[in-house]
């Protein structure tokens, strides 16, 4: 059965369990997240990746070990596709809406390391703010952690330094709830984010140590 988006069902579940996170809960509505969540989310993946590679969908159960948070469920369903190049592409719903993105999530230090230098560079850096224009120009923002301040061996008042200050690098949009939530719509809408992530994509491969 193709991807149809996903039905009220699936805001509603999500909407009990904001008010109930709870083991009782979920046992008692698992099979709406079987069929109304998780389904919908598999079809997509499964219509995504001849594109953009196979999809994985995260687990529902939250790591509560060393959290003083103890809610047991996420109160989203999210799931990422990774291409051949390496490039990896997320997707989210909940009882907010819909959320799509593509980026890295977390750098290893090496890597954030090359990054930075990249920022710095006048060449380099001029490119990674044209592409940060023209997420913006399409509707995304930048996220990721950042730093407060400078990281060290850089100054303050350097031109790109809320680029510097970055610790990952993500291009994303969200999405209230809204009627074409429910319907096909949805798989043009993430499509559209996710090819609009290639350019940041490739400019952080690009500075992947090894490559240079």
């Amino acid at each position: 059965m193709g991807f149809a988006g996903w039905p009220e069902a699936a805001v509603d579940f999500y909407d009990g369990l904001e008010e109930d996170n709870s083991k009782a809960w979920w046992a008692a509505h698992k099979p709406e997240y079987d069929e109304a969540v998780r389904a919908p989310m598999d079809a997509l993946l499964a219509e995504l990746a001849a594109e953009f590679g196979p999809g994985k969908v995260f687990r529902p159960y939250r790591d509560v070990r060393f959290s003083k948070d103890k809610r047991p469920y996420k109160e989203h369903i999210g799931a990422v596709c990774t291409d051949d190049e390496g490039r990896v592409n997320y997707v989210q719903v909940s009882a907010a809406g819909l959320m799509a993105g593509g980026g890295a999530y977390q750098l290893e230090p090496a890597h954030l390391d090359a990054v930075r230098r990249a920022v710095a560079n006048e060449r380099t850096g001029a490119q990674l703010e044209r592409i940060v224009a023209d997420l913006q120009e399409q509707g995304l923002e930048l996220g990721g952690d950042a730093l407060r301040t400078a990281p060290r061996g850089y100054p303050k008042d350097h031109p790109r330094i809320a680029l510097l200050r970055q610790k990952a690098f993500y291009g994303y949009r969200e999405w209230p709830v809204e009627p074409w939530l429910h319907t096909p719509a949805v798989k043009d809408e993430v499509i559209t984010v996710w090819r609009a992530c290639r350019p940041l994509h490739d400019w952080l491969r690009a500075r992947e140590p090894g490559r240079a």
